[in-house]
Order: structure tokens, then sequence, then C-alpha cells
């Protein structure tokens, strides 16, 4: 695998090496439109502008998540916020940055200029049926690696959400999947709770 040198601004997606290996310096000089995401430091283009559906339920989890943490210390963010993760560091250099659909981050230490340093505690995942393998296999991995204390993976098509702890090791343990016919309660955060079935009628 090649690992590129940047030292310019790139304003094209295709002047860059699909199979190449880059850093959060190269990615800062990227000034193409599309949306990309770097998991230890390889390449991934985000979905095309997300569906009507899922921008929806993107800003019910947003009016809900941000009510609950209204006068709390954590706070709500949602996409577009870099998020850059501490695996795959390759001589000090940061290699995975992803954008999230939201997250809660309650250190704000982690917060800079630039967006968010080290692992939010709650992770949201909205799937786009671009995004599945991604979502279910590298990002998953990334986000028990960094130490995401919470992850969600919306499932809209099956109405469901699927909830992943940290434990004391450092695993994400699957809890039971939740559906419209009961609320999704997060474990980290006993008081929250969501009434899917409001959210999948929309």
């Amino acid at each position: 695998m090649s690992t590129p040198t940047i030292s310019k601004p790139v304003t094209k997606l295709s002047d860059l090496d699909p199979d190449g290996f880059y850093t959060y310096a190269d990615y800062l000089l990227w000034r193409f439109s599309e949306r990309v995401e770097l998991i230890k430091g390889r390449l991934f283009k985000m979905s095309p502008a997300p569906s009507v559906q899922h921008q929806k339920m993107v800003t019910f989890f947003t009016a809900r998540l941000f009510n609950f943490f209204e006068k709390k210390p954590c706070q709500v963010f949602t996409a577009p916020l870099d998020v850059r993760l501490p695996v795959g560091r390759k001589k000090g250099q940061d290699t995975t940055v992803v954008q999230p659909d939201l997250c809660v981050i309650c250190d704000e230490t982690k917060l800079d200029e630039k967006g968010c340093k080290g692992a939010p505690d709650l992770m949201v995942e909205i799937l786009s049926p671009g995004n599945t393998q991604r979502e279910m296999s590298d990002k998953f991995r990334v986000y028990e690696e960094s130490g995401v204390r919470e992850y969600w993976l919306v499932q809209p098509e099956l109405r469901v959400v699927l909830i992943y702890v940290l434990d004391e090791k450092g695993i994400f343990i699957g809890l039971a999947p939740v559906t419209e016919e009961a609320p999704l309660r997060s474990h980290i955060f006993p008081e929250l709770e969501i009434d899917l079935k409001e959210i999948f009628s929309s």
C-alpha cells in the first residue's frame, strides 16, 4: 500500500490514490466537495446526500437528545463533525477521522476548533443502503477500539435499534435489539428514553 506525500491542497477526490494511506494532516488539505472519512489511514467516500427519511430520523434523534442533555454537562453534535479517534496512529499522527450522524460528548476537553479529539461517550449511526457494510464492520471496530462507551446502530428498514455497550475489558457487548414496541433506553444514561414508534412512523 502506498503512502502518498501531500503538501498542497487537493481539489479533486480523483487526485487521491484510493488505496493509499493517509493521515489527518493530509485530510486537512482536501478541498473537494465530496465527504470522506479515514479509518486507520484508509480512505472511505461517504454516501451521496442522505435520503429524506434519513434526515428526518437524524432530526428526531437530535431533538430528543438535545432536550435530554440541555441542562447537563454533555453536548450533542450532528454531522458533519470531524471526530478523530485514537486508533491506527502513525508516528503520532491521527489516521482515523469519522463523521457520525450524532454523538454525545461529556468531556469538553476533547473539543477543539476542529471538532472532537478522542472517543465520544455515545455514537449514533443511522444506516443507509450505501453504508451498511462499513457501519457494521469497519466503524464498529474502531468505535470499540477507541473506547466509545455506547453505540446505537439504527436500522430504519427493519425498524430496530441495536445497542452496543463497552464492557470493562473494552469489548462491545450487544444488548437485546430494541423495536418500536418498547422505548429505547440508554445504558450509560439510564434516564434517557426515546419513543421509537414515534420516530419510525415519521
